[in-house]
């Protein structure tokens, strides 16, 4: 009796599969069969019969795309976004799979409030997805059991307050959290207590243009040097987010065996006061885009390994928030959507290589998280697949993002990369800027091996 067909076969793409050495990527015209959400065949020609077929001749067809750093909203601030509407977002940009962050309100700081987000998923999500927990002050000594529940993607620690009610402030209570567990810790670095100093800045300007010298470059390099040297003393590894600034380069570049670096595309394509003359508060988020400069000298760290994860940082507020005075406009712009094609027009406009962007998203994020069976084209592996037209030119338009924001800073931008398919545990959910299946997204998972302090 013959085998039943595959579910899905994918013919004739040009595919960024494993280099045969180990490291890195390589491209090579490929057809893949699943069957069963996982990957059972890569084969220069596949024949045999398939449910479905894809036909990707002109296009690349990438591991799906990982966003380790979105902020869905959901519980408590639904109004924004929640996680079916972001999910809808993530997978119409090409995105399989997401990391959220703990800030919803209640905050994600306990076990009842991280499973009551896996529950409120199951079923909702068209993204794979996992949660992080939140490090506060009264959760210390349970940290190291929070960091170990099924489906968590690790410790978050606001160093510098943003949106939502976390913050964690002072290094004695960032040492003793560092010194519970063995995973990697994520932070979002700004000196708090410079922030304070500096408010009146943003209070007695009251204008967005302000927002950068308000939250100082000393300000994120006072947290980080800070940082650093916590992560030392404990010999714990650490993960720093949305780096902003050329000088916080400087300090990690020499510090890669203890501290893993992720940027936005929002800090590789807009640069002050360019972007808050154009967009005003809609360019407000936290830590600030900056000076061309260091836009400059992010691009560099991208090119020379210092920086491992590239990540959307999606933040939405509505329009109606957004159009408050100055400071009292939240920070954070929607990106999880568009994360993929403004960075695919980095890569055709030449400012890296596409093997090099796509590591940042999919095989190095699993590196630093530990994600289990996902990232790479590989025989067995979970069928999460992107597939990208590299010659499609697309005016990026607010009515295209299914977020509950309805808007993006990148309204009006003509990009050349764009993603035709996205595929989620082997069936196929985004087909030409339509979603064409029901919520497929399940829960990611993580390796039981414990890093090394």
């Amino acid at each position: 009796m013959s085998e039943r067909p595959y579910d899905l076969v994918i013919q004739g793409g040009t595919c960024l599969l494993p280099h045969p050495s180990g490291t890195g990527l390589m491209e090579q015209k490929a057809d893949i069969a699943i069957r069963d959400g996982r990957i059972e065949k890569i084969r220069d020609s596949i024949t045999e019969p398939a449910a479905k077929v894809v036909q990707a001749k002109g296009l690349h067809v990438l591991p799906g795309i990982i966003d380790s750093q979105v902020h869905f909203r959901e519980p408590g601030l639904t109004h924004k976004e929640d996680l079916e509407t972001g999910t809808k977002a993530a997978i119409l940009g090409g995105v399989t799979s997401i990391f959220e962050m703990p800030n919803t309100n209640p905050a994600t700081t306990t076990r009842e409030a991280f499973e009551e987000k896996l529950a409120r998923a199951k079923g909702r999500a068209h993204a794979n997805y996992a949660f992080f927990v939140g490090g506060a002050h009264d959760n210390v000594e349970n940290i190291a059991n929070l960091e170990l529940l099924p489906h968590c993607s690790g410790v978050k620690i606001f160093m510098g307050s943003s949106t939502g009610t976390l913050l964690v402030e002072d290094d004695a209570t960032l040492e003793k959290i560092l010194m519970q567990g063995h995973r990697r810790v994520i932070f979002h670095s700004e000196d708090e207590m410079r922030l304070r100093e500096r408010k009146h800045i943003a209070t007695d300007m009251a204008d967005p243009h302000y927002h950068p010298v308000w939250r100082d470059v000393e300000t994120a390099v006072n947290s980080t040097r800070r940082l650093l040297k916590l992560a030392r003393k404990t010999n714990r590894r650490i993960h720093v987010l949305h780096i902003s600034t050329g000088e916080e380069m400087d300090l990690l570049q020499d510090q890669k065996d203890i501290a893993s670096v992720e940027v936005l595309p929002q800090h590789l394509t807009l640069y002050a006061p360019d972007c808050y003359d154009k967009l005003g508060t809609y360019a407000q988020q936290n830590p600030p885009i900056r000076e061309k400069r260091h836009m400059d000298r992010l691009w560099k760290a991208v090119l020379d390994g210092t920086v491992d994860v590239i990540g959307s940082d999606h933040a939405p507020h509505t329009r109606e928030e957004k159009d408050r005075p100055y400071p009292a406009s939240p920070s954070g712009v929607p990106g999880v959507q568009t994360l993929l094609p403004i960075m695919l027009n980095h890569v055709h406009e030449g400012r890296l290589s596409l093997l090099r962007f796509v590591e940042m998203v999919t095989t190095n994020p699993v590196r630093v998280f530990g994600i289990q069976n996902k990232g790479s084209l590989r025989q067995g592996f979970d069928a999460d697949i992107t597939l990208v037209d590299l010659k499609k030119t697309v005016t990026i338009d607010n009515s295209w993002i299914a977020s509950r924001c309805g808007w993006t800073p990148f309204h009006g931008m003509s990009v050349t990369g764009w993603p035709t398919h996205t595929i989620v545990g082997g069936t196929v959910v985004m087909e030409n800027d339509q979603v064409i299946s029901p919520a497929q997204g399940k829960p990611v998972n993580f390796a039981e091996t414990r890093h090394d302090r």
